[in-house]
């Protein structure tokens, strides 16, 4: 193993840890820990965090329903899709409007994807 190998390995396990920490903190009780969890998770851009970040969109801080929405919108995911749809209909708009930028942003890539196969 050299060096530089060592060093990749500390990195991903790094990453790793930060990953868990990151979920874990989407079910603090306090509302800012979950919100600045969901947006280090669209930092992250990790699919993993998909399904954890679904489960925030229902969360009672808009806050971390806003940053949750980003977040899917982040890691791009077309599971994420029929929940994001559903909070386009949030009472508050700022939510309303990332839910619909992250489907937008998610159709994009999923037609991109199309795209670059033919």
């Amino acid at each position: 193993m050299t060096a530089d190998d060592d060093k990749a390995g500390r990195r991903y396990e790094k990453q790793e840890k930060r990953l868990k920490i990151f979920i874990a903190h989407l079910d603090h009780d306090e509302a800012p820990y979950r919100w600045g969890a969901a947006e280090a998770l669209g930092r992250m851009r990790d699919e993993r965090a998909v399904e954890p970040l679904i489960g925030r969109l229902d969360d009672d801080d808009w806050r971390v329903r806003l940053k949750a929405a980003w977040s899917l919108g982040q890691i791009g995911d077309p599971r994420a899709l029929p929940h994001l749809r559903r909070l386009m209909k949030d009472p508050r708009e700022v939510v309303a409007d990332m839910a619909g930028e992250a489907v937008r942003g998610i159709q994009m890539r999923m037609l991109r994807k199309m795209q670059e196969k033919e």
